[in-house]
């Protein structure tokens, strides 16, 4: 992986998710900037994704592939699942979904980050 890129798309998640709860404290529903910033965030999550695959066809391997691909694919369900919640609800604690999804992309950045550096440990 790319440490600089994945660091980039933990660092714009944790911004959404300060933004999430912002919004959830001055008692307002999501509204399309924070949505917009949602899908901003997964045009990231794709790219990560698309990076994982080609570092995977140039012949790179990570310390475990199943855990490696499920984190990968994962990371790019976590907010649209969180968004759709958010918008079937519509109150104060849909806005606080969205931050508490956005929270959990860094950790899946994360840990993604982990289990490709195992390969060289």
């Amino acid at each position: 992986m790319i440490v600089g890129f994945a660091i980039a798309v933990a660092g714009c998640a944790l911004l959404v998710a300060l933004w999430s709860f912002v919004q959830a404290a001055r008692k307002k529903l999501p509204d399309t900037p924070l949505l917009v910033a949602l899908g901003v965030i997964e045009v990231l999550l794709v790219a990560q994704l698309v990076i994982g695959i080609v570092l995977l066809a140039t012949g790179h391997h990570p310390g475990s592939l199943a855990t490696y691909l499920a984190y990968l694919i994962g990371c790019l369900v976590v907010l649209p699942v969180g968004a759709a919640w958010a918008l079937a609800e519509q109150s104060r604690s849909s806005t606080v979904v969205l931050g508490i999804a956005c929270l959990a992309i860094p950790v899946m950045v994360l840990r993604l980050n982990e289990v490709w550096s195992g390969a060289s440990a």
